[in-house]
Parts: C-alpha cells; sequence; structure tokens
C-alpha cells in the first residue's frame, strides 16, 4: 500500500538565520525540523489520515494507554547531505524491518516498510532545507526518529485500539562530545538489561527506561557508558545501554571480529548488521557468539585482543578505552585503532557517498 500524505507548512518557519546557527552546532536531539509525520491505525479504517503538518506539541488525555501501559516503539536512523547537494537515507528498508518486529513484540499492527519508507522519504524532502551540508571533516546529519504509541483513551491492559505513527527530526552533530574519543565503560553487575523471552530485541522505550539507573551508576563513577551482562548466569557481555559491542582479535589467531550473537536479548542494531558485512570486505573472519567477560579479560592480559568500539546509529562508531567494574579495571591496548579507525572510515564514506555502495544500502530522499 501507499499513502495518500496530505501536507500542511508549517506558516512560522526557523528563520535561514536561526537555522544556520543550529547548523553550524546541533549537538544531538536539540533541536527539531518545521514539521513532523504523523498517521493513524484503528481496526475498522487500519492506516489512515496520513498528513504532513507543523511541529508541534501533542495533546494526550490523561488515560491514552502509552502513559500507562508504555505500548511503544521506536526506529532512528539519519539522512546525508551528499557533496552533489542530493540527500540519501542508510538502510531505511533494514530500520522498517526491524520496527515490523518490534511492533509484532509489543502487539502492534505493523506498518509496511513501503509506508515506512515513504513517510521518512515525505518528511525529508518537505524539511530538506534542515540537512547539514556535506563539508569534509565534519560528520554532520539529519537523525530521524519514527515511533509508534498506543493512543487509545482506555485503562484495560491489551493491546491498544487506536495507535499513531509519527515521524520527527533532528540535525545531529557527534552523539559523543569528545567525538572519536575513546569511552570508559562501567560494569553493571547488580541491573540486567532484558531476559529470556523479555523485549531485549524489541526497540522499545522501556528497554531504554531500564538502562538509565545504571547508567547514573556509570556517570558517578567516571564512565560514559554502562556494559550489561546477560541475565541467567550474569556472565556473558549483551551491549551497552544503546550500542552494540565489537572486539578485535590481533594476536597469534588475529585478523578476527567478533561480537555477541543476539539470541532475543539483545537489539540487532542496523550498524552492527552493516559491520558484519564490511568486516568481511577487509578480509576479516567474523564471529558471533557468546562472549563471557573473563574472555575480555584474558584477551587483552595475553593481547589476543588488541581493540575494542561499540557502534550505534547515534553515535557510528566509538573505541571502547576501559571498562571499569568493582573488580578494577580492563585497559584497551589500541583504542581507536587500525581495524575500527579503518570500519568507521568505511561505514562513513558509504554514508556521506565518498564511496561505492557496493550492497545496495543507500536510499536517495531528496
Amino acid at each position: 500500500m501507499t499513502l495518500e500524505i496530505t501536507t500542511t507548512l508549517n506558516p512560522n518557519p526557523v528563520s535561514d538565520e536561526r537555522l544556520a546557527e543550529i547548523l553550524a552546532d546541533p549537538g544531538f536531539g536539540n533541536h527539531f525540523t518545521d514539521h513532523m509525520f504523523r498517521v493513524e491505525w484503528t481496526p475498522e479504517a487500519g492506516w489512515h489520515n496520513a498528513r504532513i503538518e507543523p511541529y508541534g506539541p501533542l495533546s494526550l488525555d490523561p488515560a491514552c494507554s502509552v502513559l500507562h501501559y508504555a505500548q511503544e516503539t521506536f526506529e532512528g536512523l539519519k539522512a546525508y547531505r551528499h557533496t552533489d547537494g542530493t540527500i540519501w537515507g542508510f538502510r531505511p528498508e533494514a530500520n522498517a524491518a526491524r520496527m515490523a518486529r518490534s511492533s509484532a513484540r509489543l502487539a502492534f499492527p505493523v506498518l509496511e516498510t513501503e509506508d515506512f519508507v515513504q513517510a521518512i522519504s515525505e518528511l525529508v524532502k518537505v524539511d530538506a532545507r534542515w540537512v547539514p551540508a556535506a563539508v569534509e571533516g565534519e560528520e554532520k546529519s539529519l537523525y530521524i526518529r519514527p515511533f509508534m504509541f498506543a493512543s487509545e483513551n482506555f485503562l484495560g491492559v491489551r493491546a491498544a485500539q487506536h495507535v499513531t505513527f509519527m515521524v520527527i527530526c533532528s540535525p545531529a552533530g557527534s552523539y559523543f562530545k569528545g567525538g572519536m574519543k575513546p569511552v570508559r565503560l562501567w560494569l553493571s553487575e547488580s541491573f540486567t538489561r532484558a531476559g529470556r523471552g523479555g523485549m531485549g530485541a524489541a526497540k522499545t522505550g522501556g528497554n531504554y527506561a531500564s538502562s538509565l539507573a545504571p547508567q547514573a551508576e556509570a556517570y558517578a563513577k567516571g564512565c560514559d557508558q554502562v556494559m550489561f551482562l546477560d541475565a541467567s548466569e550474569g556472565k556473558y557481555l549483551e551491549e551497552l545501554g544503546g550500542m552494540n559491542i565489537f572486539f578485535v582479535y590481533g594476536g597469534a589467531n588475529g585478523g578476527r571480529l567478533v561480537t555477541p550473537s543476539t539470541s532475543g536479548t539483545i537489539l540487532e542494531g542496523i550498524t552492527r548488521d552493516s559491520l558484519l558485512e564490511l568486516a568481511a570486505d577487509h578480509g576479516l573472519k567474523v564471529e558471533e557468539r557468546q562472549i563471557p567477560l573473563s574472555e575480555w579479560r584474558d584477551g587483552v592480559a595475553s593481547g589476543e585482543i588488541t581493540e575494542v568500539f561499540a557502534c550505534g546509529t547515534a553515535a557510528v562508531i566509538t573505541p571502547i578505552g576501559e571498562l571499569l567494574s568493582a573488580d578494577g579495571s580492563i585497559v584497551t591496548p589500541d583504542p581507536g585503532g587500525p581495524v575500527t579507525t579503518a570500519l568507521r572510515k568505511n561505514l562513513v564514506d558509504l554514508q556521506f557517498g565518498r564511496a561505492e555502495d557496493i550492497h545496495g544500502w543507500t536510499t536517495q530522499f531528496a
């Protein structure tokens, strides 16, 4: 199905002068474009009333189901301006597929891939002036946040019969203020992110809410992010609060890139999946498996593990310099080393159109 989208332009868009100030230093998630997309669903009408309208507050009834039972999913992707002025997305179909999986777990209707991509593309076209220019040495982009929530006014515990899907956009600079600077992780041993049969593989706000207390603990310890272990045994590495983790093995059995297998409790990151394919292009052997915490410690001590990094849409690839825990710390021998740097450059060059897209991952929006 193709959505019939109506457009109502914002009568008071941000001025060109103010927009120039914002794009000069956008930060992350601080400013929002002039418009937003919205479409609604009911069992009787399906997806209907698709529209692009001026960005603004939502009016929600106090009994709105999402406020009580957290029936909500979201996605995150970016639009990149290439040097010829065109605007491209990176693997939006993969985001659509992941949202469909999240929707099934949260008892939502599925928005088809074609409609998901169309909604994003049409909104980006309307707000194209918000996409930062391609400037050498910069990695500014337009962050796109699609989300779906239970909008029925009802206090019974069941799947909502009125659902709203929206898209908002925000110009973005580096997620971490230090850019490519290595980050420190705090190992959470009293909190877990997700358990067997839970919602770990769904991109839903509840997973992120559960990470906030351990994240605050990480900040108190002087760390940038929190590292979670599995809920069953508390010995296997899972993911960070919002990113997947990778290990580069460069010792006697080097040339390998290893990451925890998803197994239903880890979010299947789009950046993660892309890196697994790019690593193979670079001649690296790729492994997805359980990784015990002890392997990280022993691998660094023996010289087998040379680089460690985290990845996600917002931060792209960020080197991990140290894991701090109650038992001490594990210091990465070569944070931001050659493999991390090469993979990051390869991925960013693809996104900004500076490298050939041999995988067919990019989609033109405008």
